[in-house]
């Protein structure tokens, strides 16, 4: 499980970038990988999945 912060989120669009916390790369998040909902600066944890452009941010949750 990672931590990171939501740096940008489009509700309307379905879609955003968390930055990794230890890592600060970023991960492209999907609605459809969301727990809960999220706004941008939230603090969430996250894991990965390999998607079709690369490594995608999946089971968000908030802190």
């Amino acid at each position: 499980m990672n931590t990171g912060t939501v740096k940008f989120y489009n509700d309307s669009k379905g879609f955003g970038f968390i930055k990794d916390a230890s890592s600060s790369n970023e991960y492209f998040v999907h609605s459809s990988g969301l727990k809960d909902n999220i706004q941008e600066n939230d603090e969430v944890t996250f894991d990965l999945q390999e998607g079709r452009k690369g490594l995608n941010a999946v089971n968000v949750k908030l802190v």
